[in-house]
């Protein structure tokens, strides 16, 4: 409870001046260039999906900046609607911003979403800076602390859950028992190199900051497992979901089965005619609903969960499929993809990024009917 007091106060103290991404490439280059593959560097800016979905949510708030937007100067005025984003100030462009990351000094769960605390110093003295480096080094830029937290809480500040103002539960990354190690192991591995130039301790590895997830293809294969095995009209599947979290997570997502039998180069079956989502067991995404049953896009308007079809952390999912005959020498094709904005998103939202449209292969599995 003192800690919590005492960061508080520290959080009412004045911004000391703000440092830009770009100002950290002097001495952390390699993790710059990381950081701008990464979609923590996307923004409301750059990112097609999140500003239209943000601008349908509302034309005058953007209370999606408390994780978006979060080293705005301006962050209350922004999520109450007094203001908008503008490009003018390096606080909104930089997006998830390196000195925001490394100044979270306490994570508050709440039942909402939880709330990141900032610790902030008084005008004319260097920030803290955290991580989990043992015996960090100090530079002239900032003091550098080892903070616990960054251990196993850092990521769930924003990445555990978040409900709209209808109390829906419309993202939910991990269970609440759950902390961030995992997180860390998958998207921030240890590679090659020191966190910093000089390297005066002569580091060898530093956690990437590529944060790689579903806009990575590596990711994506690693993420599933697929098995499959038949009878003379059924197919039986398994799906092994490897990963410590759901496999939908965001509401835009959609991801499917593409299952083909293979006879003479002809494709005598498969699990759908026009739309992956015409397979209801095949078909991996979250649907929500207003009062009237009726289909929402937007997850801030839902005032209730529609269809949810998913694959729970770690678990193992059965599907059968009823087919024609199966033959000797059949081949049996499984792909599953990813769509990173499903159709009817795409339709409602007019979006016009390409690589939010195709779909693409996360995993096949195929063999031949002895």
């Amino acid at each position: 409870m003192k800690l919590f007091y005492l960061l508080t106060l520290l959080s009412s103290i004045l911004y000391a001046k703000y440092s830009t991404n770009e100002s950290c490439k002097e001495c952390h280059e390699d993790i710059y260039y990381e950081y701008q593959t990464s979609y923590h560097s996307k923004t409301y800016f750059n990112d097609e999906l999140h500003r239209k979905v943000a601008n349908k949510a509302s034309e005058k708030k953007y209370d999606c900046a408390t994780c978006h937007m979060p080293a705005a100067q301006n962050l209350k005025e922004l999520i109450t609607g007094k203001e908008r984003p503008s490009k003018l100030y390096k606080e909104q462009t930089d997006a998830i911003s390196c000195i925001y990351c490394h100044q979270i000094a306490y994570v508050k769960k709440s039942h909402k979403h939880n709330i990141n605390i900032i610790a902030k110093q008084a005008e004319g003295y260097k920030p803290n800076m955290y991580g989990t480096l043992e015996n960090p080094d100090d530079s002239d830029k900032h003091a550098m602390l080892n903070n616990p937290i960054y251990d196993k809480n850092v990521c769930i500040g924003c990445h555990s859950h978040k409900r709209n103002s209808h109390d829906i539960l419309i993202f939910q990354a991990i269970k609440e028992s759950q902390d961030s190690k995992e997180c860390i192991k998958c998207h921030m591995p240890l590679v090659n190199g020191a966190a910093e130039k000089t390297n005066k301790r002569g580091r060898l590895e530093h956690h990437s900051h590529t944060f790689s997830g579903v806009h990575s293809l590596d990711m994506l294969q690693q993420s599933i497992d697929i098995s499959a095995k038949n009878s003379s009209n059924t197919i039986t599947i398994v799906l092994t979901n490897k990963m410590p979290h759901p496999l939908i997570i965001q509401a835009a997502r959609l991801k499917y089965l593409n299952i083909q039998i293979v006879r003479d180069k002809k494709i005598i079956w498969k699990n759908f005619k026009d739309s992956p989502t015409e397979d209801k067991q095949g078909a991996f995404h979250i649907e929500f609903l207003n009062d009237n049953n009726q289909s929402v896009i937007i997850p801030s308007f839902a005032t209730k969960r529609g269809f949810v079809n998913n694959i729970k952390a770690k678990e193992k999912k059965i599907l059968k499929y009823t087919t024609p005959n199966i033959q000797q020498g059949d081949t049996i094709k499984i792909a599953m993809y990813v769509i990173l904005a499903k159709p009817n998103c795409t339709k409602v939202l007019n979006l016009q990024d390409e690589s939010l449209l195709k779909s693409t292969l996360m995993k096949q599995y195929s063999y031949k009917v002895k």
